[in-house]
This record gives structure tokens, C-alpha cells and sequence, in this order.
């Protein structure tokens, strides 16, 4: 291996990614049946997606209208008339022998996505990425290969088909070469495939989950001679499935071309698989070209020519892209670049959003979602807008705080009752005892025996060093559960004392 500085030294790095997205049509693309994920292996398949003789498939128009939408939202031309056609190879989890798909008519082409990174001051730059394609096709079958240390077929006992994700609609996004990155290769890959995804979730066409993998990538990459403009042999990673995962697979196979060039080899163009576990990618199967798929025009099913008047209607439905909403919102909310930052990656940003819409300030709505609540959703193992508590609620919890029912550290517990779901805020302060104690008789009783338990901090604040009286508050704040009036006591401190 060579170092990724060294390798880029002598070598132009380009990228080529194909990211695959399970769209979420109830059925599947050319056929009734469903599309649920997780349920038992071989109860979703019907004669069509087996590819039985005789069976006859029929478009899905939601995924149409879906593959459209993407395509628009991607910048794309939309075609005026395209066809599917078989794409001809064997694979064990593909019942049919053919994958149905597009070849050289998809029906959205020529786009581009604007990606948003940022340099080593901080600032953020901007990288295009053109996109060739994004054409629909249907997803294959599942291998499951039983015994051995990898959970590959080599080494394996036996190997089990599930034909339920046969079928599945698909959209393949493909770009163009992505030439000019240099060092930041790894990281436009990366951010490419981040805001794609924003953009899939926010256009509603699938949840893009990657561990899931209902988003996919493949990263194509190649070395040329620094200052050549022929593209070196590229190799494709499949099925990487996370963020981090498409960075480090960039830069461990520029490290890997680099080192097989330098010793006079040759880059064999092959499909390779990424190990998570160990940051490398090993050897897969020698990569086909185009030719040897037999693309030819699928002969069931008739060409896909969607009307101006439909493509414009569904021009209008496209919601606002991600990166342009993000950086509206930050402005509006007055948040930081790191503020923003820890915001988009705990994925809090729709939630803060509706929790400012029910009444609370964004700084308020953030220091719930991100300091608080993102660690109980990280704990308990789940999406921070699955944590167990809405918008609404959060937005009621700092109304009480801000009218010193509660304090913060009561606020916590009041979270506590409302992920265990005991109630709303206000059954769950009067259930737990939770309401701050602004009673003066009680206050001054507690102010005194923290007074007399530290008579040399009481002579601190008598001599003039106010600061001090933290110390008091605290004694009176454990004294009292937290649940005191940490303003009251203070002036009652003061009143006191000076």
C-alpha cells in the first residue's frame, strides 16, 4: 500500500458512483407483490417476480412517478419515451437470468447535484457533481451463505435464496466521472452520497436507510499519471452501506491502484467488496463491460413515455432540496456553523423545526434535541424522532421551564416520565413532586442552614465577593432535591448578606 499523500503525488484520482435506492411503492416494480421489509424469507414472491414462464409483468406507476421525481430533483431532462431492457448475466439470487432494467434510454438523464463540504479553515466549498443517469430497475434476490468466518460463499457450508427483495423498485443514480477532487476525493464521495440521501428522504421516495439497504453505493475509482487526461482501469465496490464507509473506501483503494502501479502492475478492472471491519476491500468477480450483458429491449412491457403536462405537475410537488433548507433555517435560527453542524448530524433539524412551530425558540428546541434527548435515543439504541417523545412536547416542557415550574435538571425527569409514558408534562410534574419550591418561608429556612453549614462563605459574600454565593445556592439546591428557585435564593442570599 501506499500512503494516500504519496499516491497523490503522482496520480490523478477519478470517481465514478452508482448509488442504487429501494423505492417505497407498496408492491413491487412489475409486479402485486408486497414490498414490507423483514418478513419471512420467500412469502413475498408471486410467478412474475420468480421470472416463471408464461408470467407477464406490468409496470408500477407509483414508481414511475417516483424515478421522475428523483430525476427532476436531481436537475435532470426528463425523456419523453424510454424502454426497459434485459440486462443478461447469472447470479445465484436472480430468478430470471436477466435483471430488468434501462440501458441506453433512461428515463432521466444530464443532471447535476451542487456538494457542500468543507476546507481545512472551515469555510464550506462547493463541488459539482454531474449526474449521467438515474434509470429504474427492479433489485435481485438475497444470498445468505451459512458457515465459515467471512459470511461469503467461499468457505461457506450451504447458501439459502430469499426472492423477497426480488423485484423491489429501484432507482440508479449514476454520475459522471468526477475528476479534479485530488485530496478531497474521499470526502466530495462522502458528502455526495449524505445529501443525496437528504434528498431522497425529504422527496418521500424511500426512507434511505442504509443499514437497511434501501440506499446503496458502488464506488467506481481509477488512477491516472498526474496531468493525463485517460482515465486509468477502475474498480467498483459494491454495496458500500454507510457514510463512512464510502470515504474510507476511496481512500483505501487509491492507497491500493497507487501501490499496483508503482511496482509496474496492472489494475485488474473487477468488482471488489468492502470490510468494515477490517478497512479493506477484497476481490469479487471480474467486471463486466456493457457489451457483455446482451443488453436487449425488453419485449413485455411496453415504453414508458410520460407527458409534458404530468412531468411539470410533478415539478411542482418537489419540496424545497435540503442544503438550500438548511441553510435558510440557520440563518432564521441564528445558529453557528458547529451548532448546525451537530444539528444535521443528529438528524434533529426537522424536529427542532416543529418544535419552534409549537412555541419554543430554536436554541431552546436545539438544547433539548441535541444535548438531551439525542443521548436517550443513543443509549436506547433508536432514531432521535423515535425516542419517544414529539415536538409538541418538548416545546410544553420548556413553556413550564420558562414560567419556573421547573428548572432544567427538573426538566430531565420530566423527560424520563414522558419516554415511560406517564402522561403529559403537567401530570407528570404533579405525579413526581417536580415543581420548583418558590415558597419564601421554606427558601429562607434552607438559605439559613446552608448560612450556618458554611459560615466562611457567608463571610466571603459579606466582604464583598458575590461570587461566592454559587456555593450557597448549591448547598440550598441539594438540600432541596433541585427543586428550589435557584433565583429566589439567590436574592434571599444577598438580602442576607449584604
Amino acid at each position: 500500500m501506499v500512503p494516500f499523500d504519496t499516491a497523490l503525488a503522482s496520480y490523478d484520482p477519478a470517481l465514478g458512483l452508482e448509488v442504487h435506492v429501494e423505492l417505497n411503492s407498496n408492491t413491487k416494480m412489475f409486479c402485486g407483490c408486497p414490498t414490507e421489509f423483514g418478513a419471512e424469507p420467500n412469502t413475498q414472491v408471486c410467478p412474475v417476480c420468480l421470472g416463471l414462464p408464461g408470467a407477464m409483468p406490468v409496470v408500477n406507476a407509483k414508481a414511475i412517478e417516483s424515478a421522475i421525481r428523483i430525476g427532476l430533483a436531481l436537475n435532470c431532462e426528463i425523456a419523453e419515451w424510454c424502454r426497459f431492457a434485459r440486462k443478461n448475466y447469472f447470479y445465484p439470487d436472480m430468478p430470471k437470468n436477466f435483471q430488468t432494467s434501462q440501458y441506453d434510454e433512461p428515463i432521466a438523464f444530464e443532471g447535476f447535484m451542487d456538494v457542500d463540504i468543507q476546507n481545512a479553515a472551515g469555510e464550506t466549498e462547493t463541488f459539482r457533481v454531474e449526474i449521467e443517469r438515474a434509470h429504474m430497475e427492479e433489485d435481485t434476490g438475497k444470498s445468505l451463505h451459512v458457515g465459515g468466518a467471512t459470511g461469503r460463499i467461499h468457505g461457506a457450508d450451504y447458501s439459502l435464496v430469499d426472492y423477497n427483495r426480488a423485484g423491489i423498485p429501484l432507482i440508479e443514480i449514476v454520475t459522471k466521472p468526477i475528476r479534479g477532487a485530488g485530496e478531497k476525493a474521499p470526502e466530495i464521495a462522502k458528502a455526495y452520497v449524505a445529501q443525496l440521501r437528504e434528498l431522497i428522504v425529504a422527496l418521500g421516495v424511500s426512507d434511505a436507510r442504509m443499514d437497511q439497504g434501501s440506499i446503496r453505493a458502488d464506488v467506481n475509482l481509477s488512477l491516472a499519471p498526474k496531468g493525463s487526461d485517460v482515465l486509468g482501469t477502475r474498480s467498483e465496490t459494491k454495496n458500500v452501506n454507510s457514510l463512512r464507509s464510502v470515504e474510507r473506501a476511496v481512500r483505501y483503494e487509491v492507497e491500493r491502484h497507487a501501490a499496483i502501479l508503482n511496482d509496474g502492475g496492472k489494475v485488474l478492472q473487477e468488482t471488489r467488496h468492502w470490510h468494515e471491519d477490517t478497512g479493506v476491500t477484497t476481490s469479487g468477480r471480474e467486471k463486466s463491460d456493457a457489451d457483455d450483458y446482451r443488453y436487449f429491449p425488453e419485449p413485455d412491457l411496453v415504453p414508458v413515455a410520460p407527458s409534458r403536462a404530468w412531468v411539470d405537475e410533478l415539478r411542482l410537488t418537489l419540496p424545497e432540496n435540503p442544503t438550500v433548507r438548511k441553510a435558510r433555517l440557520q440563518a432564521e435560527y441564528g445558529f453557528t456553523d458547529l451548532e448546525m453542524r451537530d444539528v444535521w448530524a443528529a438528524g434533529a433539524l426537522p424536529l427542532i423545526e416543529a418544535t419552534v412551530a409549537a412555541g419554543a425558540t430554536p436554541q431552546s428546541a436545539r438544547k433539548w434535541w441535541v444535548a438531551e434527548l439525542l443521548r436517550r435515543a443513543n443509549d436506547a439504541g433508536v432514531e432521535l424522532a423515535a425516542v419517544g417523545v414529539t415536538p409538541v412536547q418538548v416545546a410544553a416542557v420548556q413553556k413550564l421551564v420558562e414560567a419556573k415550574t421547573i428548572n432544567d435538571k427538573l426538566a430531565r425527569q420530566v423527560f424520563d416520565g414522558l419516554i415511560a409514558g406517564e402522561g403529559t408534562p403537567e401530570e407528570i410534574i404533579a405525579a413526581r413532586g417536580l415543581a420548583v419550591v418558590s415558597d419564601d418561608g421554606a427558601l429562607t429556612a434552607a438559605v439559613d442552614a446552608a448560612i450556618e453549614a458554611q459560615p466562611a462563605v457567608a463571610d466571603k459574600i459579606r466582604g464583598g465577593n458575590h461570587a461566592a454565593a454559587g456555593a450557597l445556592i448549591g448547598g440550598v439546591m441539594k438540600a432541596m432535591g433541585g427543586q428550589a428557585d435557584a433565583a429566589r435564593v439567590r436574592e434571599i442570599i444577598m438580602e442576607k448578606l449584604t
